[in-house]
């Protein structure tokens, strides 16, 4: 009876010893659990004036990487900042030539694209990031862009995202930095923005991804107000909420400005 047991019992034996010489697997953080590594971040300014006289300007954003234990062995760090002005529709034309005059022939509405995004990166964007990871995230330019408006009437619309992309481009308000990201030690990091004269007023979002072979360990998030201030501010508050008056002292400013010419011409002869 004891030998009928032997066999049996040693099979359990080994059965539950299994798991403990089984590989190990990389742990990932389950929700509400914090990350091994965690990013401290700050803005070089929160908010943005926007003048007359305005031609530009320039936001740092730096931080570090907060670790309650030592770096995993594991390479392949990365971390990527994005900067994203106020979201709004677009509509994209194509224009062709018919009978000699150029005409819109197709259209593609965008729902929401931002006014401005730029993504600036430690590394080769094809080379840090997971794909997957950037379908959730949406941190590359073409994939800014959110879902197109009303029905799609177009076979292709690759073209039209891609001409809009490269518009925005030359204008300066689409940019992406390689290398733009300064890792320094995998701790502490920096990235610099140029931001360009022809900013649409608004909230801007920045937002910091931190990356281990190509996977998302952790991010951040924070906001940039951009405001008209001084007689910008007064004069857009003023076409958008009293219409009627800005229009009437836009004429009175015309006649006057007539009548100060015609006396000036006078004078003259």
């Amino acid at each position: 009876m004891m030998r009928a047991l032997t066999h049996p019992l040693r099979l359990a034996l080994l059965l539950a010893l299994v798991p403990v010489f089984a590989p190990a697997q990389e742990a990932t953080p389950q929700p509400g659990q914090e990350p091994a590594e965690q990013i401290v971040a700050g803005l070089s300014r929160d908010n943005i004036g926007i003048t007359t006289s305005f031609d530009g300007s320039q936001i740092l954003i730096y931080g570090a990487i907060k670790r309650e234990a030592p770096e995993p062995a594991n390479d392949g760090l990365a971390v990527i900042v994005t900067l994203e002005g106020p979201l709004g529709p677009v509509t994209i034309r194509r224009k062709s030539r018919e009978f000699g005059i150029w005409v819109n022939t197709a259209a593609l509405g965008v729902a929401s694209a931002p006014s401005y995004y730029a993504v600036a990166t430690s590394g080769p964007l094809k080379d840090i990031l997971d794909p997957k990871v950037d379908v959730q995230q949406r941190i590359s330019i073409p994939l800014a862009m959110r879902a197109f408006s009303g029905p799609v009437q177009v076979k292709d619309t690759r073209p039209f995202t891609e001409a809009m992309v490269r518009i925005r481009e030359r204008q300066g308000l689409y940019t992406l930095e390689t290398g733009g990201v300064r890792l320094v030690e995998n701790t502490l990091f920096r990235a610099d923005f140029e931001l360009p004269a022809n900013l649409t007023e608004g909230d801007y979002k920045t937002r910091i991804f931190l990356l281990r072979k190509g996977k998302l360990v952790d991010q951040y998030q924070s906001a940039i107000d951009v405001r008209k201030v001084g007689l910008e501010r007064w004069l857009y508050a003023l076409a958008h909420e009293h219409a009627a008056i800005y229009g009437l002292l836009s004429l009175a400013l015309a006649v006057i400005a007539g009548w100060a010419a015609a006396a000036v011409f006078r004078f003259v002869r």
